[in-house]
C-alpha cells in the first residue's frame, strides 16, 4: 500500500508540473525538478500516456497534458458537490470583500456559474446561477482556461474596447495567470467593472473550477488601476479553502 501511494502522488506530481508548462517538458526537466531519477520518471509517463492522460511531442523529447485529460474537470467532479464546498467560503468572501462573488467550471467551452453571492447591500442584483460568461474575456474564465488551452474558444469575440481578441495576446495572458496563480479582468466583459480569480484544485492538482469577486474599477484597483493586493490575497486564500475541502472529502 504505501507503494501505491507513493506511485499515486509521483504521478500526480507529474500532472501539475505539465499543468503549469504549456510547451511540454522533457524527462529530465520533470526529473530535476521531483528529485527522481530518470528511469522513475519515464516509467510514470509511460502509464499516463497509455491511460490517454500525456502525449509526446513530435520529436518525442517533451511530454504534455493531453486533450482529453483537460476535459477531465468538466466531468468527473459534479458541479452540485463544486457548489456545496464552494458555499461557505463564497459567502464569506463576499461579506468581506463587499463584492459580487462567482464560482464556475468550464463546461463545452463556456464558463458556466454554479454560485453566485450577491454584493453585500441593498441594490438590485439577479441571480447568475446556471448562466455562462465567455472564458477569454472575464478573470473567473481565464483562471480555468489557462490549464486547459484545448477549450480555448477559436473566436474571440468582442464585448468592450478592451476584450483580448488577439490569440497571441490571449496566450501570454493564460502564461501569466499560470506563473502568478491568479487571473484578472479590466473592462475586458463590460464596461467600468473588474474582476480578480484564482483557480480551484482538486485531487492530482487538476483546476475543477474557479472562484472569483467582480466590482466597480474604482474598488477593485487602487489609485494608480491595479488590482488591490488584499483582493487578490482574499480570493486565492479562498481558492484555496475550497480546493481543501474538496481533496479532504475524495
Amino acid at each position: 500500500m504505501p507503494g501505491t501511494v507513493q506511485s499515486i502522488e509521483r504521478a500526480a506530481a507529474v500532472l501539475r508540473l505539465l499543468a503549469a508548462a504549456p510547451d511540454g517538458l522533457g524527462v529530465a526537466d520533470l526529473g530535476n525538478a521531483l528529485g527522481l531519477a530518470k528511469t522513475t520518471v519515464h516509467g510514470i509517463l509511460r502509464t499516463l500516456h497509455q491511460v490517454g492522460f500525456v502525449e509526446q511531442d513530435r520529436s518525442g523529447a517533451h511530454y504534455h497534458l493531453s486533450d482529453a485529460f483537460g476535459r477531465l474537470g468538466e466531468s468527473y467532479l459534479d458541479p452540485n458537490e463544486l457548489r456545496s464546498r464552494a458555499i461557505n467560503w463564497a459567502d464569506s468572501l463576499a461579506s468581506r470583500s463587499g463584492e459580487v462573488v462567482r464560482v464556475g467550471r468550464l463546461v463545452e467551452g463556456k464558463v458556466e456559474v454554479v454560485h453566485h453571492v450577491f454584493r453585500p447591500d441593498d441594490s438590485d442584483q439577479d441571480l447568475d446561477v446556471g448562466t455562462t460568461l465567455p472564458p477569454h474575456a472575464t478573470a473567473l474564465g481565464k483562471a480555468v482556461l489557462a490549464y486547459d488551452t484545448s477549450a480555448r474558444p477559436r473566436t474571440l469575440e468582442a464585448y468592450t474596447t478592451r476584450t483580448i481578441t488577439d490569440p497571441v495576446k490571449l496566450g501570454e495572458e493564460l502564461a501569466t495567470v499560470r506563473s502568478r496563480g491568479w487571473a484578472t479582468e479590466f473592462e475586458e466583459h463590460t464596461v467600468e467593472l473588474g474582476s480578480i480569480a484564482a483557480p480551484i484544485r482538486g485531487l492530482g492538482g487538476l483546476v475543477v473550477g474557479a472562484v472569483g469577486l467582480t466590482g466597480r474599477i474604482e474598488r477593485i484597483c487602487d489609485s494608480r488601476l491595479r488590482h488591490r493586493a488584499d483582493l487578490v490575497t482574499m480570493v486565492r486564500a479562498t481558492a484555496d479553502a475550497i480546493a481543501r475541502d474538496l481533496r479532504d472529502d475524495t
